[in-house]
């Protein structure tokens, strides 16, 4: 087994995507995936506090997805038993 240049790796093509019953609904899972998400994984992390940054670049869409769920989980809540205790 060859390993080749493992400080310079050289990537094959992507994953495709699996066939389906539905192409409509997978085209826009991708689509949305690569609107969060559109770098791939950094490799070459040197140190931790530079792995952690890069982390959290990589994860921000998903990062910011998951700050707006959790702001309608407890919003929409209070509003609706604010209308519903102070009906005016």
């Amino acid at each position: 087994m060859e390993l080749g240049n493992i400080s310079q790796p050289v990537y094959g093509p992507g994953p495709e995507a699996p066939g389906s019953s539905t192409p409509g609904l997978v085209v826009m899972v991708h689509g949305f995936l690569r609107l969060v998400q559109p770098h791939a994984l950094p490799i070459a992390l040197r140190c931790l506090l530079f792995f952690l940054s890069q982390l959290l670049l990589y994860e921000l869409g998903f990062l910011v997805c998951m700050a707006i769920g959790l702001l309608f989980i407890i919003l929409v809540p209070l509003v609706g038993c604010c209308f519903c205790c102070c009906r005016c």
